[in-house]
């Protein structure tokens, strides 16, 4: 009997490290309770994402009536703080705190910053919609400083939330504890989007004030118990008289990395092609295919699941020894078939097709996403993966961020002129605006595999080198 159990304990353990891939990103320094714990903040982000990109943009467009050009812009207003984020990481690298904390004052503030935010959106928004009998001005700049500092703190509370799983974690797994926080993300988005179209099924004013508010609460609860006792103190390592190296010369090695220019480009491009319909796709379904706020808000819970997807293909190939490039060039491909296939959801007037359309861009953009962080972390050679890190989300989300103001700009435009009848009788119909948003976005995705194309082939020419399991490669041991 003794042996048996020996033997069923160790096939548990084998068949956890299979199917449970992020078991083995837990060690005796930081056990898996503690792990899961500290992954909250990242929870506490993906509902920041899905109320913001998901549910508030349709919900602004379609039931409030706000022009989609202005709502763009304050969906991308959180993103003016994104060039920030690498020099976010480097200041709690090296932060100067009687107390001994590097990390904790970033990620509170920015929790702080975040509630603030989302406490006062609803009624700003309702506001913005014209529902009141003051000047319109008010509701723009109190919608824009609502968004702003939701923006600010996720930001802010994500990349020293981040750089503190990286400080607690040992060397050997911080790759596994990485791509377990950005999982753990994404979790919170199909989590989140579920919960708000349940919520939001029945919609009234009164219960998006509500919502919103609970989001503000939920954030602040999730943050403070995954922050509680998790950084030591050590005021010897926060002490004034510390050395501490430049910003510059940090970033200056990064740079001379001689792929590191090209790299960033692809992932502008990429970035900006897959980023571009974030703020069309729910209106996209709401007006052209008639779906409910319940139906379109669960298209987001699709697109999280398409990411998850993609991040578990990436690390079955990734583990393998796979390329990073070649992988991102998989996600661009797909995310070519994921449009094609929104754009013809509408002549077909198939919901069906536009679920599949989704589930495919967030694929597509999961592995492009995987290929081109681990490309951009192998690029330090004196193990500043938080600097390589905080460059590589600086530079996708300010093209997200452009990107998404770009495409309600240009529905916008677009559909005004089809209206007018200025592009023909073939094109005086309302999914035109949103169909020259996604020929762009297939554009832009071939500019993307262009880009990435002598990538490819120094890969090939390096393939003699170490095989690594590097990043999300890693998850599934």
């Amino acid at each position: 009997m003794k042996n048996l159990t020996t033997s069923l304990a160790h096939s548990w353990i084998r068949l956890g490290a299979r199917f449970l891939p992020f078991a083995d990103a837990a060690t005796a320094e930081l056990p898996l309770e503690r792990l899961l714990r500290l992954s909250l903040f990242q929870v506490s982000v993906g509902i920041a994402v899905v109320l913001l990109n998901g549910t508030l943009n349709r919900v602004m467009i379609v039931e409030l009536g706000v022009p989609s050009w202005l709502v763009a812009c304050m969906v991308s207003l959180p993103l003016i703080f994104a060039p920030m984020r690498a020099m976010i990481g480097f200041r709690s690298d090296n932060h100067f705190s009687a107390l001994g904390w590097r990390r904790v004052p970033y990620i509170w503030f920015g929790t702080l910053l975040q509630f603030g935010g989302l406490a006062i959106m609803p009624f700003a928004l309702i506001v913005l919609s014209g529902d009141t009998h003051g000047p319109a001005w008010v509701g723009d700049a109190a919608a824009a400083l609502a968004f702003l500092l939701v923006g600010a703190g996720l930001h802010t509370a994500q990349t020293a939330g981040l750089a503190l799983a990286t400080d607690l974690a040992p060397e050997a797994s911080r790759p596994r504890v990485v791509a377990f926080l950005y999982v753990m993300l994404l979790f919170g988005m199909v989590a989140s989007a579920f919960v708000f179209g349940e919520l939001l099924a029945d919609f009234r004013e009164i219960r998006l004030i509500q919502v919103v508010q609970g989001a503000a609460l939920v954030t602040t609860v999730l943050n403070v118990i995954a922050l509680w006792k998790q950084e030591p103190r050590d005021p010897a390592r926060t002490a004034a008289n510390r050395p501490r190296p430049s910003f510059n010369e940090s970033w200056a090695d990064l740079r001379r990395q001689s792929r590191s220019t090209r790299i960033f480009l692809t992932v502008a491009l990429g970035t900006a092609a897959f980023a571009m319909q974030d703020v069309l796709l729910e209106p996209y379904g709401g007006q052209i295919l008639h779906l409910t706020v319940a139906q379109t808000t669960v298209l987001t819970a699709l697109f999280a699941m398409g990411i998850l997807a993609g991040f578990a293909i990436a690390a079955h190939l990734l583990g393998r020894g796979g390329d990073p490039y070649q992988l991102a060039a998989l996600g661009v491909l797909a995310g070519v078939a994921a449009f094609s296939c929104v754009i013809f959801s509408a002549p077909l007037l198939s919901p069906l097709l536009l679920r599949i359309g989704t589930v495919l861009i967030g694929f597509g953009g999961g592995l492009f996403a995987v290929g081109t962080l681990t490309a951009a972390m192998d690029l330090t050679s004196t193990g500043q993966y938080g600097l390589a890190l905080g460059a590589w989300g600086a530079v996708q989300a300010t093209a997200a961020g452009a990107a998404v103001a770009l495409g309600g700009g240009l529905r916008d435009l677009v559909s005004r002129l089809a209206t007018d009848g200025a592009l023909g009788v073939a094109l005086n119909m309302p999914a035109t605006g949103y169909n020259f948003v996604y020929h762009l976005e297939i554009g832009l995705l071939f500019a993307t595999l262009i880009a990435i194309g002598p990538l490819v082939r120094h890969a090939r020419a390096d393939r003699q080198r170490r095989s690594t399991k590097f990043g999300l490669a890693g998850i599934t041991g």
